[in-house]
């Protein structure tokens, strides 16, 4: 299987070189050519566009900063449109917009190209390593097709559903990175500012019972089944330690937003009369406001965390 490469950066480039390693002939191109030296050294070939690369390849795999640049390797000028042949598979490693994604795929599949979006999580490390998640969106017969490559470079290349569902799974992935290290940033300010020192603090606190469980594991035990009776934690209790941290933080003059914030939410909770649900009972208050409920019936649970 010939494999074409675009987009040899800080993580495109280590992911391309294990695929070499792999075994797999490789094509590759970037709008800076000294990228490549590595890999041509070690047998790649240099391809003058993304037209080439698509001419000579399988498979396309690309690895680009967002989705103005995919959407011109993909359709503009010298882009895999103007050489790829029926039948290419083209990966998308960059986190992109599902909307956009949907677009591109329409549009190369008149080509006869199929689009996966397959964007990955395990930074530049992960991307040395091959410890890599590639969350992959599109047709599942060509995921299949294609599975061999993305093997080669990451320890779990993951289905996640139709065309956009990739990019969507990341996307909640990065947002939910994102804000849980700004609500950490506020907590662990006010802890410093309250007269703890960081290593005493950060040292105690990873031994307790968020450090002990993995963030999304803890999701399956109460918020995604619905089950918040009987409680692990009640929400009364909750909403007391909140508002004294909310306390501690203005004592020492700390900006408290997320908090004050999470304060509300909590005594909406307690509003509703569910005092004595468990503390992840606020969470349905957003579920409310997004129209959606986020469910997954309980043996589901159990079977996707015994199969890791």
């Amino acid at each position: 299987m010939k494999v074409g490469f675009i987009g040899l950066g800080t993580m495109g480039a280590p992911m391309a070189m294990n695929i070499q390693a792999g075994g797999f002939d490789l094509v590759v191109h970037d709008v800076n050519p000294p990228a490549a030296g590595a890999l041509m050294d070690s047998g790649a070939t240099w391809a003058d566009n993304p037209a080439a690369v698509a001419s000579w390849s399988d498979v396309v795999l690309l690895s680009l900063p967002g989705p103005a640049e995919v959407a011109a390797v993909l359709t503009g000028t010298g882009g895999i449109a103007d050489g790829a042949g029926a039948g290419l598979l083209v990966f998308d490693l960059s986190t992109n917009a599902p909307t956009e994604v949907r677009r591109l795929h329409d549009e190369m599949a008149e080509k006869g190209v199929t689009l996966l979006d397959a964007p990955v999580s395990g930074g530049p490390q992960g991307a040395r390593s091959g410890k890599l998640a590639v969350l992959v969106g599109g047709d599942e017969a060509a995921f299949i097709r294609g599975l061999p490559v993305l093997q080669a470079m990451a320890d779990q290349p993951i289905y996640v559903g139709p065309i956009g569902a990739g990019s969507i799974a990341k996307l909640v992935h990065n947002l939910s990175g994102y804000m849980i290290q700004t609500a950490l940033a506020e907590c662990f300010t006010m802890g410093v500012a309250a007269g703890l020192d960081a290593e005493s603090m950060w040292s105690a606190i990873r031994k307790c019972a968020l450090g002990r469980a993995r963030t999304f594991d803890r999701m399956g035990i109460q918020y995604l089944p619905g089950k918040f009776e009987p409680p692990d934690f009640t929400l009364k209790l909750a909403t007391k330690d909140v508002r004294l941290a909310v306390e501690l933080g203005r004592e020492f003059d700390v900006p408290m937003a997320l908090a004050e914030m999470t304060l509300t939410e909590l005594n909406a909770g307690m509003e509703r009369g569910w005092a004595d649900q468990d503390s992840r009972a606020p969470m349905k208050l957003q579920e409310e406001r997004a129209g959606v409920a986020v469910r997954i019936p309980p043996e589901r649970i159990a079977e996707i965390m015994d199969s890791e």
